[in-house]
């Protein structure tokens, strides 16, 4: 093992497993250069979620592009003592010289159906496994879960509170992305707005309120010192006497020139102090200040407040969302399917895999909403929408990146095109996914070439 540490940031191409390297010295040393193909998918869905939804795709082609050892990254491995001097050698020319379809982000997906497809000489394809999985993993988990609260939510302002407890800077900066993808308003992580230019909100902490001697001082104090967008968190104390404070504070600072815009609740029964605080404000005059709710929100409370009338206009949605913490993973796998012109598969118990380049097929009914998809080869026209493009070419992209506002308007018609079974919080009827005879048949002749003839096609 080395003696001295490496501090690489941001992350470079030493963020992998180590079974990758060692792999790659033994492709090396062998000549296996052919034409490998690997396939990103999720394996199966958990009952808490009708689709997935595709999602960091921009981030894992950024990452194809500028694949390369860093010469510190290289010394780093010769220090190691497990690596040969001609493969550390070959690294350091190594780029990402192969192909990449995949869907577009923003499209609803489910299970064995692949959302990105890498083709390129065997070392280049099997080196990237580790940090595509990391990257499409959680975008789309993250993107996964915020749809869900965006169809619950019903038009209702969502900011992304998730940045304290999201595990590690990456993530917390990814899962605002995601979540705005998605279909959320804002986050409340500045280096996501900065980086991506999602919109940013915030109002303040129940700290601002207890380093001021009075709750009248403090809304006060901070109304004058960000005028424009006044919002104050009410529930530090008691949350009806801090809203009548609120109404009473409204008109001197009306003379100033200063509205308040809303309120935030962060606490308690959310429902209930909203309609006794909704009151309050009503009757003092201040109906068009709008009730933000924050504080152990996810999809499910959404989903009761709406159905249960709850005059709230908003919620920043945190924990719950940045961890998603009722499906913390997808059972998901980046796994080879093809090497130098013959199928590939996997056959391990309850992990097997479908073998083959391949496309997915949708189909809609009368009313444009998706009512059925077909796994099958490239190639096989199974009938339907093809999902599965090309984006990158000898390593390169085909084409400019869309904007991030461009990607959200795809999910939001993508997520439109859900059966009305697919889109509340509950398990709804299965999405039927029919796996095409072509692929069955590959799947037989995968089989036959390692001797398992005899075993049954399906995974």
């Amino acid at each position: 093992m080395a003696t001295h540490p490496l501090r690489i940031d941001p992350p470079g191409t030493l963020l992998t497993d180590l079974y990758q390297l060692t792999m790659l010295q033994g492709y090396f040393e062998r000549g296996m250069f052919d034409m490998a193909v690997f396939e990103f998918f999720a394996r199966k869905l958990p009952p808490c979620r009708n689709f997935y939804l595709a999602a960091g795709l921009e981030m894992a082609l950024d990452f194809l592009e500028g694949l390369r050892f860093s010469q510190a990254e290289l010394e780093w491995l010769r220090g190691q003592g497990q690596f040969k001097a001609p493969f550390i050698d070959y690294l350091a020319g190594l780029r990402f010289t192969g192909e990449v379809h995949a869907m577009a982000e923003g499209t609803p997906f489910f299970a064995d159906e692949p959302i990105l497809r890498v083709t390129a000489p065997l070392p280049e394809a099997q080196l990237v496994e580790s940090r595509l999985i990391n990257l499409l993993h959680f975008q789309s988990l993250i993107a996964s879960k915020a749809a869900r609260v965006v169809l619950v939510a019903a038009g209702r302002l969502l900011v992304d509170f998730g940045l304290r407890r999201s595990h590690g800077a990456e993530a917390g900066v990814y899962a605002g992305r995601a979540a705005y993808l998605a279909g959320f308003d804002g986050t409340a992580t500045v280096l996501t707005g900065a980086q991506f230019g999602v919109p940013l909100y915030g109002t303040m902490a129940h700290s601002f309120i207890q380093a001021h001697d009075s709750e009248d001082k403090a809304f006060e104090h901070f109304a004058h010192s960000l005028p424009g967008s006044v919002v104050l968190l009410i529930d530090t104390y008691d949350t009806e006497v801090a809203a009548h404070k609120v109404v009473a504070l409204a008109p001197r600072l009306a003379a100033s020139g200063i509205r308040i815009r809303g309120v935030r609740l962060d606490s308690g029964d959310l429902g209930a102090h909203a309609r006794k605080v909704r009151k309050i404000l009503d009757d003092g005059g201040l109906g068009d200040a709008t009730i933000f709710a924050s504080g152990n929100v996810d999809e499910y409370l959404i989903a009761r407040l709406v159905e249960e009338g709850a005059p709230i206009d908003g919620y920043g949605v945190g924990t719950h969302l940045d961890t998603s913490a009722d499906a913390p993973a997808l059972d998901c796998a980046y796994k080879l399917q093809e090497y130098a012109g013959k199928p590939r598969r996997k056959h391990s118990e309850g992990k097997a895999t479908w073998p083959g380049r391949k496309q997915v097929f949708r189909r809609f009914d009368a009313q444009g909403l998706c009512c059925g998809d077909t796994l099958t080869l490239e190639g096989d026209n199974a009938g339907g929408t093809p999902l599965i493009m090309p984006v990158m070419r000898q390593g390169k992209r085909l084409q400019p990146s869309p904007t991030l506002e461009e990607v959200r308007a795809r999910t939001r018609a993508q997520l439109a095109t859900l059966p009305v079974t697919l889109r509340g919080v509950l398990a709804g009827t299965a999405y039927p996914v029919q796996v095409a005879p072509a692929l069955e048949a590959l799947a037989r002749e995968a089989d036959r070439l390692v001797g398992l003839g005899s075993q049954e096609a399906a995974p």
